[in-house]
């Protein structure tokens, strides 16, 4: 699984991947920095792809801690499956993020301590973007931050609009650099 898997799914659908290559594992570093992994009880992912932000998150979690992946595309949910099949504590949903309520009532919380995003929102349609946005403000723990990376700043204001307070930072090694929006 890796960048001809991505590339692929990136020709079918390029509005949902929205990359041509895997995040680099900087950026991955990059988007975990203001996540408490040590008070976290639940950790959500939205659109992990080939799982580069999963493989950190389960690295850094402690004992206990349930992480939830939620991934559109059916082909990625399969390789997911099968690279972390000896995970404990993960959860692979194949879905949308905007149900991430129903996700996380059928794994016993009520919200998620925090939630990293790999979803394009430069190219997601306004309507699917400002509804994802919605639910994750609605199902994100009050002390919790949402973290996203996005190549442009373009839906900045999207973002705004939901979340008071956003940390930019620039991740410049990864193809293409990224922003990184640590936002609550």
């Amino acid at each position: 699984m890796g960048w001809l898997s991505f590339i692929l799914q990136y020709v079918t659908a390029p509005r949902s991947v929205g990359a041509v290559a895997p995040s680099s594992r900087y950026l991955a570093r990059k988007m975990m920095q203001t996540i408490d992994f040590e008070t976290a009880k639940c950790i959500v992912e939205f659109g992990p792809g080939t799982g580069v932000f999963t493989q950190e998150i389960l690295q850094r979690r402690r004992l206990g801690t349930v992480v939830i992946i939620i991934e559109r595309n059916a082909d990625f949910c399969a390789q997911l499956r099968k690279k972390f099949a000896t995970e404990q504590e993960l959860h692979i949903i194949e879905g949308s993020a905007e149900k991430i309520g129903e996700y996380l009532h059928q794994c016993g919380f009520t919200h998620a301590d925090s939630i990293v995003s790999g979803l394009p929102f430069a190219t997601l349609p306004a309507e699917t973007g400002t509804a994802i946005l919605t639910q994750a403000k609605t199902h994100l723990h009050k002390e919790g931050r949402f973290i996203t990376f996005q190549y442009s700043l373009l839906r900045k204001g999207l973002i705004a609009r939901h979340f008071r307070s956003i940390e930019i930072t620039r991740e410049w090694r990864n193809l293409p650099p990224a922003y990184v929006l640590s936002c609550w």
